[in-house]
């Protein structure tokens, strides 16, 4: 864990309400149009002209209020096809970020956030894969059916392996859904490895400045792989590059939860 001075806590503290206000306004502003142009758009204009727009503003006000800067080293180019993308969970701030470093996307998402009046509505327009945790059969046949689909539309499917927040410095099995996605497909894989826990934590409201490093490894031919070869070479080098570019070293702790058998 970062040790930080007091006086940064609390100025971080003050931001971090401001960031809060400042955001909660332009998303009640925002959402209400944006949900009844969004019905009017075909779906990858939705992504371009509500979707990552939203995105720029969060990153923007992030970078403006709470002095969250980001750099990216890029490993190799992007696949010209679409593609899987796996990233590490550290936080909210990268579920903004990756939309923006990597259209188009959609995202594997609880089925619950869909429900959600208004955010959920207009999140629901941006086509997600939607998947019932508690049904673990079920949420890997509906990620297949759901991601072929996503994929021969154009777009990258971004899934977190790790199924939740994980607290910067450790680490949590990852599930094997994107690499059985990817295998069976015969798509690429785009490993994504960052830190930005470690100024967005997950055990604490307040945000931290600093500069979150992010690393775009080089896509990984899945054509000859089988699933358990894709999410171990996914897993290892996700890990061991958060290890590499992070401040907060790997402490030995791994995450369990009481759910743990509900990833998909």
């Amino acid at each position: 864990m970062i040790q930080r001075p007091v006086s940064m806590r609390l100025f971080s503290a003050f931001r971090t309400v401001v960031f809060m206000i400042i955001m909660t306004l332009i998303t009640c502003l925002w959402l209400p149009p944006a949900l009844l142009l969004g019905l009017l758009m075909p779906v990858k204009e939705r992504h371009r002209f509500i979707g990552r727009p939203f995105c720029h503003v969060f990153l923007w006000l992030a970078r403006t209020v709470l002095g969250i800067r980001w750099e990216v080293e890029w490993q190799s180019a992007l696949p010209p096809e679409p593609s899987v993308i796996l990233a590490k969970h550290q936080s909210s701030w990268e579920t903004f970020m990756l939309p923006v470093l990597l259209p188009p996307q959609v995202q594997v998402i609880k089925k619950e956030l869909v429900q959600i009046p208004l955010f959920g509505w207009t999140l629901a327009l941006m086509n997600p894969i939607t998947l019932d945790r508690s049904q673990r059969t079920q949420a890997l046949k509906q990620l297949v059916r759901q991601g072929e689909e996503r994929l021969s539309d154009g777009f990258h499917v971004l899934i977190f392996p790790e199924g939740s927040r994980i607290p910067a410095g450790s680490r949590k099995e990852f599930s094997k859904g994107g690499a059985m996605l990817a295998s069976r497909l015969k798509v690429p894989v785009v490993p994504v490895a960052h830190n930005a826990g470690e100024c967005w934590p997950n055990d604490s409201w307040i945000r931290y400045p600093g500069t979150i490093r992010i690393v775009v490894g080089a896509p990984l031919d899945t054509s000859d792989l089988s699933t358990k070869e894709v999410h171990s070479h996914s897993e290892d080098w996700i890990n061991s590059t958060t290890d590499r570019i992070s401040d907060t070293p790997f402490n030995g702790s791994v995450v369990t939860e009481l759910t743990s058998g509900k990833r998909f």
